[in-house]
């Protein structure tokens, strides 16, 4: 296959009449632009420039290569420019993963919200629990919670502070009472998530002095976070989940949180992505506008009502 710096090399020589004096614009040893040169008319089989110490011609296999390698030169540049200008108009795909819950139940009316204020971008969204391969899945961007584990992404933080909260329905707790200190969960039926192999049965607090967590047992667990709440809201047990994603169920009095003087563990939501490139006009406007819902939602956060009061 031709290198694309070769055919540049080839073309920057012929214009300027010198090999040397394109090796210097581009940056080039003389020997590495012998070398590409060499290795071209190689891939070619023809002899592209006829070279002395002092001159430089094109063959005429070389002359009649030039309008070519103009050509594909040309067609790569502008293929570039288009690319770039799509990078900076809200149009063309957007392709995003996020998790169960929070994309079911909180991100999609902000996504039609974001599509009617752009209504020529489109929108693919992926909904799982499990880390979308960014390397390799059909995405852009992928909504997470927790600090990323591979440090090669990039992550730009949506909702720093959010945390975890543990909650139950009103009816769950008028049948088997509200727990009012941390070692009362073993008496409880805690709704548990797994992902993948590992299912999250320590629980971390922090009670102002120092961090606590307990182990905790019930007979439900599920892989979709989704499960989890849904769960927690017809009185199976106790969920402890990330505050977005009850916040709206809090607010409705399906859910109520428990031990509220205690602070769950860190949950940070963040945009991930391969190459800081993916962060198009697009991306950064959906960025922006789910700061401003989440930081709307995080008002209402219990541990910030409690440390305030």
């Amino acid at each position: 296959m031709l290198r694309f710096d070769d055919l540049q090399l080839f073309v920057r020589a012929a214009d300027l009449g010198s090999l040397s004096a394109a090796a210097r614009v581009m940056d080039l040893s003389p020997a590495v632009a012998s070398a590409a040169l060499k290795r071209l008319e190689q891939q070619l089989g023809s002899r592209l420039l006829t070279r002395s110490t002092r001159s430089l011609r094109l063959t005429v296999e070389g002359e009649g290569f030039l309008q070519y390698a103009r050509a594909s030169l040309g067609s790569l540049d502008e293929g570039r420019r288009l690319l770039a200008s799509n990078q900076d108009q809200y149009q063309g795909v957007l392709q995003l993963s996020a998790p169960s819950d929070f994309g079911r139940n909180v991100l999609l009316p902000w996504l039609d919200e974001f599509q009617q204020q752009y209504p020529q971008l489109s929108v693919r969204l992926l909904l799982g629990d499990q880390n979308a391969d960014l390397f390799r899945q059909p995405v852009d961007i992928a909504l997470r919670y927790g600090e990323p584990e591979d440090s090669s992404l990039v992550a730009l933080p949506v909702a720093p502070d959010n945390r975890r909260v543990l909650c139950a329905s009103p009816d769950y707790l008028a049948r088997h009472g509200e727990p009012q200190h941390l070692e009362q969960l073993a008496q409880h039926n805690c709704l548990l998530y797994r992902l993948g192999n590992r299912v999250h049965d320590h629980w971390l607090f922090h009670d102002g002095k120092r961090e606590v967590g307990l182990s905790v047992q019930g007979n439900r667990f599920s892989d979709d976070a989704d499960v989890v709440r849904r769960w927690a809201v017809a009185g199976e047990g106790l969920a402890y989940k990330s505050w977005l994603d009850v916040a709206a169920d809090v607010q409705a009095g399906r859910l109520k949180i428990v031990l509220p003087q205690l602070q769950g563990e860190r949950s940070p939501l963040n945009i991930l992505c391969a190459h800081r490139a993916q962060l198009s006009q697009p991306v950064n406007a959906l960025r922006d506008l789910l700061k401003v819902r989440c930081e709307v939602l995080a008002r209402d956060y219990p541990g910030r009502i409690h440390k305030e009061s």
